[in-house]
């Protein structure tokens, strides 16, 4: 019965079309293993240390000859914690921060701003090192998702910033206050630790909230990644028991204010006090992953 509550568990899981568990499931296997090595070594079962040979070679280093010698690491440095607290906060917050993107946006919104955040953020922590303002880092090169997870909470938090969520201690607090506080911390941690690394920080917040921004006047960037299909067929929206067309809008996502208006509402009055359209709308959003991924 729990085997099979387990595969269960497994199917629903990555049979979801959701990348956040492949991505989750990719940065704890690493951190496991590259402390599988560390372990081995401290045993005297391997004679090569290759914990620290494995974050040199996947670590986005400062020194640009010794990024030329792997280039990769400019992939890799987003999927690389060292530090157990560092990966199940980042894990349980791109989990969290997920569910609500998927709610508004579609997976292929969220690769694209996961990658590029992450590309963008890399080639700015390349250019920033070689400052002379910026010699003698004492951490020379960066590994973290955490600059990629602020990129997804800067656009999902300019997209619907009066999305509230209930806190333990807290009560009810809007998504932008939750950004706010968790975008002040994080570059307060980078500037005191690795600069270059900050303004990449930020650079990669500025990449999310731009998304957003476009996103709202029509330019959906993420659309690089979409076939282009012979014959767009028109989005046919199911409320109730009838059935109508509706055509597409001009970008995957309905205006924010509206959103925000039902947002409110459903707060103060239930999902019922919605109006046949604001559903619709709702519906839109909610399901924009289904229709566009």
């Amino acid at each position: 019965m729990r085997e099979n509550s387990f595969k269960n568990f497994i199917r629903t899981t990555f049979g979801s079309g959701s990348p956040i568990p492949f991505i989750i499931s990719g940065n704890v296997a690493l951190f496991i293993l590259i402390y599988l090595f560390d372990i081995l070594f401290e045993l005297k079962i391997i004679p090569t240390p290759l914990f620290q040979w494995t974050v040199d070679q996947l670590s986005l280093p400062t020194n640009f000859q010794a990024f030329i010698q792997q280039p990769w690491s400019l992939l890799t440095y987003n999927f690389l914690y060292t530090g157990l607290f560092n990966v199940a906060f980042d894990c349980l917050w791109l989990y969290w921060l997920g569910n609500i993107f998927f709610n508004f946006l579609n997976k292929r919104q969220f690769l694209f701003i996961y990658i590029f955040s992450g590309l963008l953020a890399g080639l700015i922590f390349l250019i920033f090192s070689h400052l002379a303002l910026f010699s003698n880092l004492p951490n020379p090169y960066l590994n973290t998702g955490s600059i990629t997870i602020a990129a997804i909470l800067a656009s999902i938090a300019t997209l619907v910033p009066k999305y509230e969520l209930r806190l333990l201690l807290f009560g009810n607090v809007k998504l932008k206050t939750i950004a706010i506080v968790y975008f002040a911390i994080q570059f307060l941690f980078f500037i005191l630790t690795n600069k270059p690394a900050a303004i990449s920080y930020f650079c990669a917040v500025i990449f999310g909230m731009g998304y957003t921004y476009a996103l709202q006047s029509g330019m959906d960037w993420s659309k690089i990644f979409k076939k282009k299909d012979k014959k767009r067929s028109k989005l046919k929206v199911v409320v109730g028991r009838g059935e109508r067309s509706m055509p597409q809008h001009r970008y995957d996502l309905p205006n924010q204010d509206q959103i925000d208006q039902i947002l409110d509402k459903i707060s103060l009055s239930g999902y019922d006090s919605l109006s046949t359209h604001e559903k619709e709308i709702l519906f839109k959003a909610s399901n924009n992953n289904k229709i566009d991924g």
